[in-house]
């Protein structure tokens, strides 16, 4: 084999690698995973199925998310407002609903590296167990990087800058929604105000 022939073997399997590596890393972290749409929130049908595809165990566990069986949690998540704009950590949003049927419910707000925000008071989601911001079977919450100006509304502060992830966990939830997670009235997320 000529050296002319090494070389371009070489060049051929090194940008094959190149390639093959970026795509599945595009894949894993840029493009949505498969799931149902409701509204701005994505729910994954297969999160901790058994019938998980090797690539939605691989983008599970990429993304440090202990995925339970949709019987025992449902797991919608959003990163775009109600108008399809990404959020983003120095926007306001008034995050509000119907309470979710299920046992017990939540909704975080995580910076875009899927850690949680920084912050002195450890405020980090709004849940079933806190009485501030619901009223006769729905709920409002507000994130953003200072609190409302308003009581009377749960706060979850996102301090800095850059992308912000929502996710609403249901444990337990009803077995309508079980059988058709796409049944959830989904709750709304709206830009509040200018953002920066």
């Amino acid at each position: 084999m000529t050296r002319g022939r090494i070389v371009a073997l070489t060049a051929t399997v090194v940008a094959g690698l190149i390639v093959g590596i970026g795509s599945a890393w595009l894949w894993l972290t840029r493009t949505d995973p498969a799931g149902k749409r409701i509204g701005p929130w994505l729910v994954n049908l297969d999160a901790g199925s058994t019938d998980a595809s090797m690539y939605t165990r691989a983008r599970i566990a990429l993304n440090a998310l202990l995925a339970l069986d949709r019987r025992e949690t449902l797991y919608y998540i959003a990163q775009q407002d109600d108008a399809g704009r990404p959020l983003r950590a120095e926007c306001r949003y008034l995050v509000s609903g119907s309470i979710p049927a299920a046992r017990w419910w939540s909704v975080t707000a995580y910076a875009d590296d899927i850690f949680l925000f920084p912050n002195p008071d450890k405020k980090y989601s709004v849940s079933g167990e806190n009485p501030t911001g619901r009223t006769l079977g729905s709920f409002r919450m507000v994130t953003g990087p200072t609190p409302p100006v308003t009581g009377g509304i749960e706060w979850v502060p996102t301090p800095g800058k850059g992308g912000l992830l929502l996710t609403l966990r249901l444990y337990n939830p009803m077995p309508e929604l079980q059988a058709d997670p796409g049944a959830l009235a989904a709750p709304s997320i709206q830009l509040q105000g200018d953002c920066p």
